[in-house]
């Protein structure tokens, strides 16, 4: 099957903007593909508010999300790929959804194989040679 990563962005993105909120994205900066303005990018994330106001042209793909947004009064085209994207949350109360940070190498080489992972559901494996991806870490602050 496909990623179902796509279909809830779009569908939690359509949630928080009925609610009159602010859908922000959270994204892994380092990963391939990831076009943001890399002054704003700390620790490698960095978090874009995606509001029909603060963006243009937003584009939410099954491959990739595609917008283009003013950074310090400057218009920026952004290229996030789906795998990157870590979350999405309404700003006003972080409602939304985390989602596991994907390891590319392992997805494609069990699609490729045809072969089940001896994980868990969610990818990670018991013993000392353990390469689980590490779950993005996010705090609610209000």
């Amino acid at each position: 099957m496909t990623s179902n990563r796509p279909y809830l962005i779009r569908a939690l993105y359509e949630w928080i903007a009925d609610n009159d909120m602010t859908p922000h994205l959270l994204v892994d900066a380092e990963k391939p593909g990831v076009v943001v303005p890399r002054g704003y990018v700390a620790d490698g994330r960095i978090v874009l508010n995606v509001a029909t106001g603060a963006v243009q042209s937003l584009v939410l793909g099954d491959e990739a999300i595609l917008f283009s947004a003013r950074f310090s009064g400057k218009s920026f085209p952004v290229e996030v790929p789906i795998g990157a994207v870590l979350g999405i949350y309404a700003r006003e109360n972080g409602q939304g959804m985390l989602f596991p940070e994907e390891d590319a190498a392992a997805a494609s080489s069990t699609d490729e194989q045809g072969a089940e992972s001896s994980g868990d559901d969610n990818g990670h494996t018991d013993g000392p040679n353990d390469k689980s991806p590490k779950r993005p870490a996010l705090r609610v602050v209000k």
